[in-house]
């Protein structure tokens, strides 16, 4: 009797907080996602829009009426810690992520750094790694349990740069900046590889710490060497305006590009008119004809959240959950390896359409997600689309 009266002031309680008990990561049959994500700092903004669509994606699936594995239905919670883009708070969330709040799923981490210390103990520890991270040396055969959720350099920067060259044939000459971390220095092979593919030549590849402020220095060497382009390749929107400024102020007027360039809000804050122009590789619009209501409305939400517009870093960590969804229905189980072993089979419905994972070709296992590669440009105080490239596994398998 004492035991239904309590159970009974819970249910209470709970109504009055206005949520189901569903909404507790603790209650059975809910399975807990672990974020690992920059909550602070300069990329504050990409961890707190990716926890934010993490948690939507969540709960249109609950809304929908969950996943169904053996007759019980589950459902998501998503928890994020702050990683700080580093490799030390990384160890420390994992080490929190996976030791005290016992998650089998990280829905996404962001960083290559923290994802580096965080999958050297998924993968021992049998448990499902999403990541944005660019570095391609955390994939392939003896990494069965992780996967990219968002498009990398490697498949962004072959065709942005082959549509910036094809659409600017006088390019000649290209200079590189990168943040000088495992991120910035990973980006920084795949950006060379493709602009020497076109024919263009590096003239200088330098590189700063993030959370560098004053970038006169290094713009004023930079313009010194007359690049047609200058690429930011992987650094962050409120960077790469600062950098712009600063270029545009030594007179130098080539052609910008900001390759994992992920909005133009942030740009635009601290360059101005200076990142007119630009071309962005991780960009999306949603003022076209072809942007749905739903994904305007996930837009609106998120620029309440983080003052920006979404991007194809945060749009990632949505995707994880629908992916998720779908390979634990195929398997008809939650248990880690099965699911791992699903993933590469399925298609799915992501923010973009129908997506699936693939790459087996490049990566030596199917762990890259395939969803286009949206080249966009600033113009004026706009951003606009540009150009939208499938990749042709994709094609092939959904007919996208």
């Amino acid at each position: 009797m004492v035991r239904k009266k309590m159970r009974r002031a819970l249910a209470l309680w709970v109504v009055a907080l206005g949520v189901t008990p569903g909404a507790f990561a603790d209650t059975p049959n809910v399975i807990k996602l672990g974020l690992s994500v920059p909550l602070s700092g300069s990329g504050a903004n990409w961890g707190k829009g990716s926890e934010w669509l993490c948690k939507q994606a969540a709960d249109e699936i609950q809304k929908a009426g969950g996943v169904k594995v053996s007759n019980k239905v589950y459902n998501y919670a998503c928890v994020a810690y702050d990683n700080k883009y580093n490799a030390a708070d990384g160890a420390k969330v994992a080490q929190t992520l996976l030791n005290r709040d016992g998650v089998k799923y990280i829905g996404g981490s962001l960083g290559t750094a923290p994802t580096h210390a965080l999958q050297s103990l998924t993968e021992r520890e049998g448990v499902v790694l999403f990541t944005t991270a660019w570095g391609a040396s955390i994939k392939g055969p003896k990494f069965p349990l992780t996967f990219t959720q968002m498009n990398t350099p490697v498949e962004i920067a072959p065709p942005l740069v082959r549509y910036v060259k094809q659409s600017n044939p006088k390019i000649q000459t290209v200079a590189l900046l990168n943040p000088n971390d495992a991120t910035g220095q990973e980006t920084e092979k795949l950006a060379r590889k493709a602009w020497e593919a076109v024919g263009v030549k590096v003239v200088a590849s330098d590189w700063y710490d993030r959370g560098t402020t004053e970038f006169q220095p290094v713009a004023a060497k930079l313009a010194g060497l007359k690049p047609d382009v200058v690429d930011l390749c992987s650094s962050p929107p409120a960077d790469g305006g600062l950098v712009f400024k600063e270029l545009d102020a030594t007179g130098w007027n080539g052609i910008k590009v900001v390759e994992v360039g992920t909005g133009a809000d942030g740009l635009l804050a601290t360059g101005g008119h200076a990142v007119n122009k630009a071309y962005l590789g991780a960009a999306m619009t949603f003022d076209g004809p072809g942007v749905t209501a739903r994904q305007r409305e996930l837009n609106q939400g998120a620029r309440a959240v983080t003052g920006e517009s979404l991007n194809a870093i945060q749009v990632g960590f949505y995707d994880a959950v629908k992916a998720l969804k779908g390979a634990m229905e195929k398997a008809q189980s939650v248990d880690p390896a099965a699911v791992a072993n699903a993933l590469p089979s399925v298609t799915f419905d992501s923010f973009y359409g129908r997506a699936a994972f693939g790459e087996k070709s490049v990566y030596g296992s199917a762990q890259q997600i395939l969803v286009p590669v949206i080249v966009t440009q600033i113009q004026g105080d706009k951003l606009v689309e540009v150009a939208r490239i499938s990749p042709d596994e994709l094609r092939q398998r959904t007919g996208q």
